[in-house]
């Protein structure tokens, strides 16, 4: 055969023949690639059988799972005080905090609690811009309504944070009445504190300082587990510390209890005067027989009625006096006081005359509040005029928290000066737990 040489095509030089060819290569290369991955990934098809599911809005389920705990809550005061009132059978009491404690503790970690709606009704009461749940209003309310009728059945086995304590009291100690009444002035501090703050819109101090909801949440910081630590490991040998001496919504508990009619007894008959449950209450709450009836003689009890009548008020108008002067302390805790401190700061200026004297703020151009406070548009005497409106709430809410702390003073010393006349052991109404430990030392069971 003969072999036919290849002869360039007409007008064409063999380098631009080579490019012609590899252009002709590389374009049925894309071609052939792009075939292929259309085989390999196939065009979408957007109409198919799938529905779009309608978005589902959080807050009716939320809703009504906080009047699930409402219906909880109801049913276990019915309960634990059907066991303390009727049935007087400790262990099923203890059987029902087990219980308030996995649910209201650990399963609804701690909120919504009666302890913190304080804050929610006060705050309610004072800016009716704030919309109060109802579910939150019921938490508050229920205990109490309890309460009045019954005693203190909340805080025997429903309270997640009586509970808590409870398991830990395993050697409690009786503390002195002059150390209890020093203490007990705590809690009153704490409620007066938390309304204070909670009206004027400055802070839930109660959530922020809460010990337990940080343990049922197990989100609790260093410090707030330190804290936490300290009060379950005294309450080793002194029972329910926070209860009573920290716990502010105890203070609404106390003083309601105090007018219930059917409230738990020591002995279901005739007290016997065996003297077996003097030492068994672990919160000091059994009151000893008085057993004259005027130990004091009538001239005496009248000299000290007349001097309670005037110390009261004298009491109530200096502690009130002496909080109005704590106003630029307590305001300063407000965000909106703050922020007119640091623009005041960074102005140059020394007081601007909304009782804010102490100005000595060494503040950054660039923190996250003079950014805040740029971004919103307000002018320095805005932001003046605000924190100006705060201090003013403060100074009539200082008078207000100082007469209450005077208050609860006053009626604690006369109540220890003037003694009530009984015949039987009996349990503080105000005091009392309504635990039950009691009733297993009388020998009286019918």
């Amino acid at each position: 055969m003969r072999r036919i040489k290849s002869i360039p095509a007409k007008g064409l030089k063999t380098p631009a023949g080579t490019t012609a060819r590899t252009f002709i290569l590389t374009f049925f290369s894309v071609l052939f690639s792009t075939a292929m991955a259309v085989r390999r990934f196939p065009k979408p098809e957007f109409e198919t059988n799938y529905i779009q599911p309608s978005t589902q809005i959080p807050v009716p389920r939320a809703e009504l799972l906080a009047y699930l705990d409402v219906f909880v809550l109801l049913v276990s005061l019915s309960i634990v005080t059907w066991l303390i009132l009727k049935k007087r059978s400790r262990l099923w009491v203890f059987a029902m905090s087990v219980f308030s404690l996995a649910y209201f503790g650990f399963y609804r970690e701690g909120c919504v609690c009666s302890i913190g709606a304080i804050q929610n009704v006060s705050l309610a009461l004072f800016d009716n811009t704030f919309v109060l749940p109802l579910s939150v209003l019921l938490f508050f309310i229920l205990p109490l309504v309890f309460t009045a009728f019954f005693g203190r059945t909340f805080c025997a086995a429903v309270c997640p944070f009586g509970a808590m304590q409870d398991f830990f009291a395993f050697k409690p100690q009786a503390l002195s009445s002059r150390l209890n009444t020093v203490l007990g002035i705590l809690p009153y501090l704490y409620l007066g504190l938390a309304v204070l703050f909670a009206a004027t819109g400055t802070d839930f101090i109660i959530c922020r300082y809460d010990p337990f909801v940080g343990i049922f949440r197990f989100n609790a910081s260093f410090g707030m587990f330190l804290f936490s630590g300290i009060l379950l490991l005294s309450g080793v040998f002194i029972a329910r510390p926070y209860c009573r001496f920290l716990c502010p919504y105890g203070v609404l508990l106390n003083w309601t209890s105090r007018f219930s009619r059917r409230h738990l007894t020591i002995t279901p008959k005739e007290c016997i005067q065996c003297r077996l449950c003097e030492h068994s209450c672990p919160y000091d709450a059994i009151e000893v027989p008085v057993t004259s009836k005027s130990p004091e003689s009538r001239p005496v009890r009248v000299r000290k009625m007349m001097i309670l009548t005037v110390f009261v008020p004298f009491i109530v108008l200096v502690f009130g006096y002496a909080g109005s002067r704590m106003q630029d302390t307590l305001a300063g805790v407000d965000s909106r006081v703050k922020l007119a401190k640091e623009v005041m700061a960074l102005s140059g200026k020394q007081d601007a005359g909304y009782g804010m004297q102490d100005a000595g703020y060494k503040m950054q151009d660039d923190s996250y509040e003079i950014k805040a406070y740029k971004a919103s548009g307000k002018t320095e005497s805005q932001v003046y005029s605000e924190a100006s409106a705060v201090v003013k709430k403060f100074y009539i809410g200082g008078w207000l928290f100082g007469g209450f702390i005077g208050l609860a003073i006053a009626l604690m010393i006369g109540g220890r000066i003037m003694p009530v006349y009984r015949t039987d052991y009996v349990t503080s109404k105000g005091r009392c737990f309504s635990c039950l430990r009691c009733v297993d030392y009388c020998p009286v069971k019918s």
